[in-house]
C-alpha cells in the first residue's frame, strides 16, 4: 500500500495563484491599519484556497516484481578451448544459484561466434537482451567470457552495473601464424614473395621463446621443414610450378602446453598464370588444314607462335640459285638443341623425316618431353610412310604405331567411351549447335591413318572404331596424337561442321598443363559455408571423401557421380578454419574464411578490452565471487565480490482516490473564520 496527496483544482491554477496575491494583499491591509482579526481573515483565505485547489488522498495498491539480472555466456570458439568450457558451465550454475537467493530472476544468453567471421557479438547480444527487458528491473549484467571480443564499441548503456567472469589461466600461452602479405596471382617461373610472422601471446615458456620450426607444402606435396625465428617478419619466395590454383600451406607444430593448435596453419591459394606461352609449330607440306593450327594459337594473345613450314625441302633441286630466294632457312639447331626447352609444346603438322633434322634432333625432343614437355603430332598420310616420324627416335614416346594403311572412307569421329570421361573430349558434342534437320552431331572426316594403340588413353575414334586422338604421359612431359589432317573439315562447315576450334583449343591446353584438364583430380572451392568438392577421374568409381574439420575430427563422405568422369558432393561446414580433404592418392586442403578465423587471432584471456567498462572483472581462476545487494551509488565491488543494485519494482494493482476534506466542511471552516474574524474586530 502506497499513499499520496494529490491536487485537483477547482478553477484554473493561474486564478487560485491571482486570488492567493490578492489574499495577501487584504491581509496587509488588514495589518497595516491594526485590524484585530487580520490573523482570522488570513486563515479564512487560506482555507479557501485550499478548497479551490481540491486536495485528495490516493491509495494505490502495489505488487513488487523480483530484479532482473543479464548473464551472457560467450561459447565463441576461443571459448571452447582448454578448460574454459568447464569454467563457464560451473560459473552460470552458481551464478543461477545466487541469483536465485537474492529473490532476483537470471535471464541467460549464450553467444557463439558471429556471422562472416565477425568474432565475439556480446555486447550485442546484451543491448538485444536489454531492449526486450524493463530498464526498471535490471539490477545488473554479468559476462562470462574470455575477454576478446569484437563488438566492445557497441556496450549498452546499462541502468545498472556490469561486471565480468573471465575464464582462462594465468600461465595460458599460445604460438600463432601470421599472414600478413601474399599475392592473388604469380607468374609461372618467376619469384615472388609471401610475408608470415610467428607470433607467441600469454606466457611462453623460456625454453620455447625465440625460435619455432615451420613446414611449407605446396599442393598437398611432403612438407619441407625450416627453423625461423618468432616475433619477427619473414619474406619467404616461392616459384610456381604450373598453372591454375597454387596451393601453399604452411604449419608450425603445436608446442607443449599450447593453448590451441588452431591457429598453428595457414593456406594461401595463388593463381599461377603463365607470362607468355612459347609454342613452336612445324608444318610440312601444304595442305588446306595448315592454317587450323596457325589461327588457333594466334587468336591467343598470350601464345608466342614460331611457325615454320618446309616449302624447300633439300632434295629439292630446280635450278633457282640460293641467292635468289626469299625463303628462310630452318635454323634446326637453335629450335632443337639450343632452345627446344624454352618451348612449352611442340607441334608437328603433317611433317615427315626429309633429312632437315637429323636423329640426335629427335633424341633432344624426347628428352625433352620426358623432362616436361609437350609434343602434339597431328599425322596425315606422311605417317604412314616410310619417311614417318614413327621410323625415328620418337617411336619411343609415340602413343600409337602406324599399320601403313590410309583410310580415305568419309567417317564421323566419335567420342570413346573412355573419351566421355576425359577432359579433353567430356561434353564435346554439347559446345557444337548441328543445323536443322542433321541426324548427327557433327560433320564426317575424309581422311583417317590407322594406327595401333601401344600406350595412354583413346579419347576419339574413327572410321572402324580404330584410334583418332590418342593422349599419353611421358615421364614428366604429355603427348598427343591425332591420326587424320581433316580437322579442318569441321571448320569449313562440311555437312554441318563440328567443335574444331574448341576441341584444338583443349587438347593444346591439356597438353600444357592447364588443371581445369586434368582427367585425375580433386578440386574444392567455398560458397559461404559450402564446401564443394569434384573429383575428376577417368576409373567407373571413386572411393568415400575423407574430411578433416579444423577441430581434427574426421568424417566420410560419399562422393556421387554428376556425369561421366566426374564426381561431386557439397558439404555444410560447422566452422571457419582448414579443411583437409582425402580421396585415395589426391589430397587437396582448402580454408573456409580465414585458416584461422578471428576468434583465434586473440586467444590469451585478458581484461584490456572489458576494464574500461563500470564494474568488476574477476578471474574465474581464483575462485566464483559472492554476489551482493548494493544501493544505487554505492561501491559495486570488493574482495571476492560483485555487487548488483536493487530496483524496488512494481505494479500498481488497484487505486483509490479520496476527497481530503469535504466540500462542506471547507465552507463551515471558511464561514467560521470570517465571523470570529468579524466578531473580534467589533468587539474592539
Amino acid at each position: 500500500m502506497a499513499q499520496t496527496i494529490l491536487f485537483d483544482p477547482l478553477v484554473p491554477v493561474w486564478l487560485i495563484w491571482a486570488l492567493g496575491v490578492l489574499s495577501v494583499l487584504i491581509t496587509g491591509l488588514a495589518l497595516w491599519r491594526g485590524l484585530a482579526g487580520w490573523p482570522l481573515r488570513a486563515l479564512a483565505a487560506v482555507a479557501l484556497l485550499s478548497a479551490l485547489a481540491n486536495p485528495a488522498l490516493q491509495s494505490e495498491q502495489r505488487e513488487p516484481l523480483s530484479d532482473i539480472v543479464l548473464v551472457v555466456a560467450d561459447q565463441s570458439a576461443s571459448q571452447r578451448i582448454a578448460d574454459r568450457p568447464d569454467q563457464t558451465e560451473a560459473a552460470l550454475a552458481a551464478l543461477e544459484a545466487q541469483i536465485a537467493a537474492l529473490g532476483m530472476e537470471m535471464r541467460l544468453a549464450r553467444v557463439g561466434d558471429g556471422a562472416d567471421n565477425a568474432g565475439t557479438l556480446l555486447m550485442t547480444e546484451l543491448a538485444r537482451m536489454l531492449a526486450e527487458e524493463p530498464r526498471a528491473r535490471v539490477a545488473g549484467a554479468i559476462l562470462v567470457t574470455d575477454g576478446q571480443l569484437h563488438d566492445v564499441g557497441l556496450a549498452p548503456d546499462l541502468p545498472a552495473p556490469l561486471h565480468a567472469l573471465l575464464t582462462g589461466r594465468s600461465d595460458d600461452w599460445d604460438r600463432r601464424l601470421v599472414i600478413e602479405t601474399a599475392p592473388a596471382f604469380g607468374i609461372i617461373g618467376e619469384e615472388l614473395m609471401i610475408t608470415l610472422r610467428i607470433e607467441d601471446q600469454g606466457a611462453v615458456p623460456s625454453s620455447l621463446s625465440g625460435r619455432a620450426e615451420i613446414a611449407i607444402s605446396i599442393d598437398g606435396a611432403p612438407a619441407q621443414s625450416y627453423a625461423v625465428p618468432t616475433g619477427q617478419t619473414l619474406q619467404l619466395p616461392l616459384t610456381l610450378e604450373h598453372a591454375g590454383q597454387n596451393v601453399v600451406q604452411f604449419t608450425i607444430p603445436e608446442a607443449m602446453d599450447e593453448l590451441t593448435a588452431r591457429n598453428n596453419a595457414a593456406v594461401v591459394q595463388i593463381n599461377g598464370i603463365r607470362d607468355r606461352l612459347s609454342v613452336l609449330l612445324v608444318s610440312g607440306e601444304p595442305h588446306p588444314g595448315q592454317r587450323t593450327w596457325r589461327n588457333l594459337l594466334k587468336a591467343d594473345p598470350s601464345v608466342d607462335l614460331v611457325h615454320f613450314t618446309i616449302l624447300r625441302p633439300p632434295e629439292k633441286q630446280d635450278g633457282v640459285p640460293v641467292t635468289e630466294l626469299s625463303l628462310i632457312a630452318f635454323p634446326t639447331r637453335e629450335l632443337f638443341m639450343d632452345s627446344v626447352d624454352d618451348f612449352d609444346l611442340i607441334i608437328f603438322d603433317r611433317y615427315q623425316r626429309r633429312g632437315i633434322l637429323p636423329l640426335t634432333y629427335f633424341d633432344n625432343i624426347s628428352r625433352y618431353v620426358e623432362d616436361g614437355g609437350a609434343l602434339l603430332l597431328a599425322a596425315g598420310p606422311d605417317y604412314a610412310g616410310a619417311a614417318s616420324l614413327y621410323r625415328s627416335p620418337l617411336a619411343d614416346i609415340l602413343p600409337g604405331r602406324p599399320t601403313a594403311r590410309v583410310i580415305e572412307t568419309p567417317f564421323l569421329p566419335e567420342i570413346s567411351e573412355l573419351g566421355q570421361r576425359h577432359p579433353v573430349t567430356a561434353g564435346l558434342a554439347a559446345t557444337h549447335t548441328p543445323l536443322p534437320g542433321q541426324d548427327q552431331p557433327w560433320g564426317r572426316w575424309v581422311r583417317q591413318v590407322e594406327v595401333i594403340e601401344q600406350s595412354g588413353q583413346t579419347v576419339m575414334t574413327g572410321n572402324g572404331g580404330a584410334p583418332l586422338l590418342i593422349l599419353d604421359r611421358v615421364g614428366e612431359g604429355r603427348v598427343a596424337l591425332l591420326a587424320s589432317d581433316h580437322a579442318w573439315l569441321w571448320d569449313r562447315g562440311y555437312q554441318g561442321g563440328g567443335p574444331q576450334l574448341e576441341m584444338l583449343r583443349r587438347l593444346a591446353h591439356w597438353m600444357m598443363g592447364e588443371p581445369e584438364l586434368e582427367e585425375e583430380a580433386l578440386v574444392a572451392e567455398t560458397d559461404g559455408q559450402t564446401i564443394r568438392v569434384t573429383r575428376r577421374t577417368l576409373a567407373d568409381t571413386v572411393g568415400q571423401l575423407k574430411v578433416t574439420a579444423p577441430d581434427g575430427s574426421e568424417s566420410a563422405v560419399l562422393l556421387e557421380e554428376v556425369m561421366p568422369g566426374r564426381f561431386a558432393v557439397e558439404i555444410t561446414a560447422a566452422e571457419q578454419g582448414l579443411y583437409r580433404l582425402v580421396e585415395g592418392d589426391f589430397e587437396t586442403v582448402i580454408a573456409l574464411g580465414p585458416a584461422a578465423p578471428r576468434e583465434f587471432e586473440q586467444t590469451i584471456a585478458s581484461d584490456h578490452l572489458l576494464a574500461p567498462l563500470s564494474g568488476a572483472v574477476l578471474r574465474l581462476q581464483d575462485g566464483m565471487p559472492d554476489l551482493r545487494r548494493v544501493a544505487e551509488g554505492r561501491m559495486t565491488e570488493g574482495r571476492g565480490w560483485i555487487g548488483l543494485t536493487p530496483r524496488a519494482a512494481y505494479v500498481t494493482t488497484d487505486v483509490k482516490v479520496t476527497p481530503l476534506i469535504a466540500a462542506w466542511l471547507f465552507m463551515l471552516l471558511i464561514l467560521a473564520l470570517s465571523v470570529a474574524g468579524w466578531l473580534r474586530e467589533g468587539r474592539r
